[in-house]
């Protein structure tokens, strides 16, 4: 037997594994590395953080994925080298935060990485009859494998398709895992690029939970950022706090039919980009609108869309927690803007319940690896709309 089997036949029936969990949004910020204890599986999932670091990406990196980062036309060869490069500078990153944590690779069970998703292609967005769902992540599990020498698992979205969902988003099964309690119901959301909840009921009844996109968290307020005061984003609100909020392009914003479609759904930047944000403009006849009045209009318009898809969810009753994540959280026009919306709801982040917020969405693809590894007997059931009961992941051997 080859001795990698051997070694996830007996890390699968052990009490505790340590496992490193990689998430790279779209977003384009750096690598979020998380160091994970975790014990159990499925509902009996205990996770405890370790270490945590985010590993910014420099301007050659971002400037490298951006050039083939959601884009229809692209130079296959880049999208080929870069498929190796990628995954070669996430395998250094894991090396030197070890070095750092004084933590030895072969004491590691599992890398769970997410890779960097260079396009989103749900049927909800192409169209075409003749396709299904899609998605492609960038950043081979081999490589990573090979250059730490810990067994990895990646590539977790292509399952969730074939078994008929849109490959986003995965948190929902960690969030269900480790953080849903019984006698309250949940609303675990995330604002990154785009924004996302899943909401955990407080019967813990798996069929009733739920997980779906919104529509941009900061993805357009990023690219305005990197466009218009070459920043990345827009900190502390600094740029939108100075501008009005334009109703008309407001408005405007809101039209796409995006936001008139049924839970659950995903997007991405393939349609909330610049040219989405022109359009806009042009239609409502804004075009002389100043960088700042853009930008509070673009704060508006995530916040609105966030907390009109939470409200949607609810269905007019006020019994709810919400517990945020995500780069977004940080954004004080932002969230003052959701809990103005939302005066009934309490609001807390995951650090309340000891996950740290800009973690979480390693630490739940950790989760997911474990639960490949040494889980897969929670059924969620088929009330579960758009998430089907599968374990995801696939398994690179260092050698």
């Amino acid at each position: 037997m080859n001795q990698y089997i051997q070694k996830l036949a007996q890390m699968g029936s052990n009490k505790k594994r340590l496992i490193i969990g990689l998430m790279s949004g779209t977003s384009l910020d750096g690598l979020d590395i998380a160091l994970c204890s975790i014990e159990g599986s499925g509902m009996g999932t205990s996770v405890q953080l370790l270490q945590f670091k985010t590993v910014d990406y420099n301007s050659k990196f971002k400037e490298l994925i951006r050039a083939v980062f959601a884009k229809h036309e692209v130079d296959l060869e880049q999208v080929c080298l870069l498929n190796a490069w990628v995954a070669d500078r996430h395998a250094e990153m894991i090396n030197e935060a070890l070095k750092e944590w004084g933590v030895k690779s072969e004491t590691v069970d599992l890398i769970a990485s997410h890779g960097q998703t260079i396009y989103h292609a749900p049927k909800i967005l192409h169209g075409k009859a003749a396709y299904g769902n899609a998605t492609l992540q960038i950043g081979d599990g081999d490589h990573i494998a090979v250059k730490t020498g810990i067994i990895t698992v990646s590539d977790f979205r292509q399952k969730h398709i074939a078994a008929g969902g849109e490959g986003a988003p995965l948190a929902v099964y960690g969030d269900y895992f480790i953080f849903s309690k019984q006698g309250e119901n949940r609303m675990m959301l995330n604002i990154g690029g785009i924004a996302n909840f899943t909401f955990l009921p407080g019967n813990l009844n798996a069929s009733n939970i739920f997980s779906t996109d919104t529509g941009p968290g900061n993805t357009l307020m990023d690219a305005y950022m990197q466009a218009h005061f070459n920043k990345s984003f827009d900190e502390n609100a600094a740029i939108a706090s100075k501008g009005t909020v334009n109703i008309a392009l407001l408005v405007e914003l809101k039209k796409d039919v995006f936001f008139q479609k049924s839970f659950p759904k995903t997007t991405g930047p393939e349609l909330f980009n610049l040219t989405y944000l022109q359009k806009a403009i042009t239609n409502a006849g804004v075009e002389g609108i100043s960088h700042f009045n853009t930008m509070a209009t673009l704060n508006r318009f995530s916040a609105d869309t966030i907390a009109d898809a939470l409200l949607k969810s609810m269905n007019g009753s006020n019994d709810f927690v919400i517990y945020s994540s995500g780069g977004g959280m940080h954004n004080p026009l932002l969230m003052n803007r959701i809990k103005e919306l939302m005066p009934a709801c309490s609001f807390y982040t995951t650090g309340d319940i000891d996950i740290l917020p800009d973690a979480k969405e390693a630490v739940l693809f950790a989760v997911l690896a474990n639960e490949h590894i040494a889980g897969g007997n929670t059924v969620l059931g088929t009330g579960a709309a758009g998430i089907p009961s599968v374990t995801m992941g696939k398994i690179s051997f260092p050698a």
